[in-house]
């Protein structure tokens, strides 16, 4: 919050998505991109899409990342690896972020698509990513994790990444 309230005009805010503190109707565009997919549960998420549905004047536009976990299957050697693992629940799909927009009476109003230029792996920063705890249903140092990183260092070329994921964005209009 102090890096980004030193680089942005106005105030920086730290609250609870679930519960904005801003009164309704009191904005003209509200995003949230890269958050959904940190959600703890489905309600969680329905909740973040209600407060910014909340806060969005009539007009207003309200712009999501969805399927943020499935954008980096980029189809490569590190995917077919990680493929076994256990799946982790997904709670930002587009058809469920799509469903609570219009739960609360928003409208669908486009969508896109942005390459997350830099953030293709390599397979030894994704063992890396693996052994911090970044793959949550691969807590590091258990003997999966372990099998799992076993296989990414028997990958060719260790330091070249991977193609950069792509991310979708959803845009939904208030009435």
């Amino acid at each position: 919050a102090r890096r980004a309230a030193a680089r942005l005009p106005g105030a920086v805010v730290i609250a609870d998505s679930r519960r904005l503190p801003f009164r309704d109707g009191g904005f003209d565009a509200v995003t949230s991109v890269w958050l959904l997919h940190l959600a703890g549960s489905a309600d969680d998420v329905r909740a973040i899409v209600g407060e910014c549905a909340r806060v969005l004047r009539p007009g207003g536009v309200y712009v999501t990342t969805v399927d943020k976990g499935a954008s980096h299957n980029v189809g490569s050697d590190i995917d077919a690896v990680l493929a076994a693992r256990p799946p982790s629940t997904v709670h930002d799909t587009a058809a469920a972020v799509g469903a609570y927009a219009r739960e609360q009476g928003l409208l669908p109003a486009g969508d896109a698509r942005f390459t997350g230029h830099g953030q293709g792996r390599s397979p030894r920063r994704t063992v890396a990513d693996l052994r911090r705890g970044w793959f949550v249903t691969l807590p590091p140092g258990g003997p999966d994790a372990e099998r799992f990183a076993g296989r990414l260092a028997a990958l060719p070329d260790q330091d070249r990444p991977r193609p950069d994921p792509v991310f979708t964005l959803r845009a939904f209009l208030k009435p």
